[in-house]
C-alpha cells in the first residue's frame, strides 16, 4: 500500500521488486500507480515472472526496458513520480527525465525500505523461522568442533572453518546467505567485518561468528563470541581462560541485554543506541565500539530503521532490528554479541 505522499513510484531494487510482485530479477524495472502495478523485463525472466509473480501484476518483456517504462509512464499520465535516488543509476534517471518531461521525478532516499519498516505478521513468522535456521546451523558448527579436529586432514583455518559454517548455513543448497559470514578469530576479530585468514585454530581462541540466511527470502543475522574448547558452544553463556577477554565480554553481554530490557515504542532510534552504549561508555571502553548498535532486517540484510546515534528514526510496533554492540581492541581481540528484536506491545522481544 503507498502512502499519502507516494502516490505512484519506479525501481529497479529487486527487494521492492520481490515486495510488490512476488518476483524478481537482476534486470527489471516496476511502475506502481495507486493499486496498479506493471513489471517490466526481458525474455529471460518473462515467462519465470508469469509463473511465479502475482495474478494481479501486468507483465510486459521487451527488449528496451527503460523505454517501455517510459511509455507505461507517459501513456498513465503520471504528473510526479517518487524514486529511489540511492540505487537507480544517475544515467537511467537522465534517460527518465529526458523521456518522460511532462512527468516531475522526485528523489526519496530508501523510501521502499520506509514502506516496509513495520512488519506484518507473516513477515514476523519468516523473519523468526529464518532466525530459527540460522541458529541451528551454529549448533551444528558447534557439534563440528567439538568432534572434528581438522577438515581433509589438514588442520582448521579460519578460512576453513568459514567454508564449513556455510555448509551448515546453506544445508546444502536449500537457503541462500544473507551475507557473506564473518568468522574471525583473536586478534582478527578485532576487525568489525574482518576477512578469514589461514590463521589455524588451537584450543583457547577466541572465535567471533555473525552469519545469517535467508527463508522465503527474508533475512537473519546473529552474531556470537566463543572460546574454542572440547565443549565449544556459541550460547550467550560463555566462560574464558583469559581474564580480560572475559571482562570484556560480560561488558558488551551487559550492554546487549540492557538496550533488549529497556527499549521502548515512541523512544527514536538514536535513543536505543544510546541505551547500549552507554553501558560501554561507561566501562571505559566508548572510543572501541566503532559501529552503529543495530539496523533493521527484512528483504534486505541491512534496512530501516538504522539503530545509531545520528537517527531520529520513531520505533514502533511491528518493527525487526538487530541489537549488536562489540568492543574491538586493536591487535587484541574484538567481541560482539548479535540478537534480532521484535517491537510488540511497546516492548523489545528477542526472535
Amino acid at each position: 500500500m503507498l502512502s499519502q505522499d507516494i502516490q505512484a513510484f519506479i525501481s529497479n531494487d529487486e527487494s521492492a521488486l520481490f515486495y510488490e510482485c512476488g518476483y524478481s530479477c537482476d534486470n527489471a524495472w516496476l511502475l506502481k500507480v495507486s493499486s496498479e502495478v506493471i513489471f517490466i523485463t526481458d525474455s529471460r525472466y518473462s515467462l519465470e515472472a508469469k509463473e511465479l509473480g502475482y495474478q494481479n501484476i501486468q507483465i510486459l518483456e521487451s527488449n528496451n526496458l527503460i523505454h517501455t517504462l517510459c511509455e507505461q509512464i507517459n501513456k498513465s499520465n503520471i504528473k510526479s513520480l517518487v524514486y529511489d535516488n540511492a540505487s537507480i543509476s544517475a544515467l537511467s534517471l537522465e534517460t527518465i527525465r529526458m523521456q518522460c518531461r511532462q512527468t516531475e521525478l522526485i528523489p526519496k532516499a530508501r523510501f521502499h525500505q520506509s514502506l516496509r519498516m513495520k512488519k506484518t505478521q507473516d513477515e514476523i513468522d519468516k523473519i523468526r523461522k529464518s532466525q530459527a535456521l540460522n541458529t541451528k546451523a551454529y549448533e551444528l558448527l558447534a557439534e563440528f568442533l567439538r568432534t572434528q579436529n581438522s577438515i581433509n586432514n589438514a588442520p582448521i583455518t579460519e578460512k576453513t572453518l568459514q567454508f564449513q559454517a556455510k555448509i551448515f548455513l546453506q544445508d546444502f543448497g536449500n537457503y541462500d546467505l544473507s551475507f557473506e559470514p564473518i568468522l574471525a578469530l583473536n586478534h582478527n576479530a578485532a576487525k568489525p567485518h574482518a576477512i578469514p585468514t589461514n590463521t589455524p585454530l588451537k584450543e583457547g581462541d577466541l572465535i567471533l561468528f555473525d552469519a545469517g540466511i535467508k527463508f522465503e527470502r527474508y533475512c537473519s543475522d546473529r552474531t556470537r563470541t566463543a572460546l574454542f574448547s572440547p565443549q565449544i558452544s556459541f550460547d550467550k553463556k560463555q566462560s574464558f581462560k583469559d581474564k580480560k577477554h572475559q571482562k570484556i565480554y560480560d561488558i558488551v553481554l551487559k550492554a546487549q541485554e540492557h538496550a533488549i530490557k529497556n527499549t521502548r515504542a515512541g523512544m527514536s532510534a538514536k535513543e536505543v543506541d544510546a541505551l547500549a552504549r552507554e553501558v560501554i561508555q561507561e566501562a571505559g571502553y566508548g572510543e572501541f565500539f566503532t559501529h552503529s548498535t543495530g539496523h533493521g532486517i527484512g528483504l534486505d540484510i541491512h534496512e530501516m530503521p538504522f539503530i545509531s546515534p545520528r537517527s531520529d528514526t520513531i520505533i514502533e510496533d511491528g518493527m525487526i532490528f538487530s541489537i549488536e554492540p562489540g568492543i574491538y581492541l586493536p591487535g587484541e581481540f574484538g567481541i560482539r554479541i548479535e540478537d534480532l528484536v521484535y517491537i510488540e506491545n511497546g516492548c523489545a522481544k528477542v526472535l
